[in-house]
């Protein structure tokens, strides 16, 4: 629960934050004041990095800085001509945010301005070790070389001549013994056979129901009302989200802490 906006200021608040997101990789933050500009989330971020080494926010695209508005829209879309996908009201299914990028934020948080008010827009949350824990030795290894070619979405273009890039989906990083991903189905194509066969059997877990069941975590609208703050570890935690019914609903993104994919667990 954090009272004032100078909560961002206080260090053992900071602190706190900093171990949920290094401990657990996710965290729920329930404000008490109107903030319509984030700034709780700007100085936080800020302070992070003042005092816990974590790096500056990265721009979503070259047409956007760092925040991003994540709210249905059919007409005015935040990258010019492309509507992305959080600008839909469709299902999004798991994945995690920039798997495109050479060096993904570690962390993203969403502030939620409008909560959907017809029963739509849950997100649920996956842990990534747990979840490799369900896929053979074989697919592990598979998904840790650089055999996999991700897209990058026309809505996030940086750089004109950067459409892909070829990288591995899992880091096993045993100095912490964590599994890191980087994933988005549709952005995803496999170079070899065994990347193929690795993906395959990713994707049939994750769609499996016992998986989703016991695995995954469901964040409906009561559970993330207005005025709260998710923040995740992006390399840790799938995330996905279920149709939106409330045109309203209004949710706003940052990223922050870019580093090459698996760097340490620090």
């Amino acid at each position: 629960m954090v009272p004032e906006l100078s909560y961002t200021r206080k260090p053992h608040h900071v602190a706190q934050v900093a171990e949920h997101l290094r401990e657990l990789g996710i965290l729920k933050v329930s404000l008490q004041f109107p903030d319509p500009n984030s700034q709780y989330l700007e100085q936080l971020i800020i302070a992070l990095h003042q005092n816990h080494g974590q790096r500056l926010p990265i721009s979503h695209s070259a047409l956007r800085g760092a925040f991003w508005d994540v709210r249905p829209s059919t007409t005015n879309f935040q990258a010019g001509d492309c509507q992305a996908r959080s600008e839909t009201t469709d299902e999004f299914p798991w994945h995690t945010d920039c798997s495109y990028e050479d060096q993904p934020p570690r962390f993203f948080a969403l502030h939620v301005l409008q909560h959907d008010r017809y029963g739509g827009g849950t997100l649920s949350v996956m842990n990534v070790k747990r979840l490799s824990e369900h896929l053979s030795p074989t697919t592990r290894t598979s998904l840790t070389l650089p055999e996999y070619r991700i897209k990058v979405p026309p809505e996030f273009i940086k750089v004109p001549d950067q459409r892909s890039i070829c990288a591995s989906i899992f880091v096993t990083n045993d100095e912490c013994e964590e599994v890191f991903i980087r994933y988005r189905k549709d952005l995803l194509g496999a170079l070899s056979q065994r990347a193929s066969r690795a993906l395959e059997e990713l994707e049939t877990v994750l769609r499996e129901g016992s998986v989703q069941s016991s695995l995954s975590l469901q964040l409906s609208a009561e559970d993330l009302p207005k005025g709260s703050v998710i923040l995740i570890d992006n390399r840790r935690w799938l995330h996905a989200r279920n149709r939106i019914y409330d045109e309203e609903r209004h949710l706003r993104r940052v990223r922050w802490d870019a580093a090459p994919f698996g760097r340490n667990c620090q």
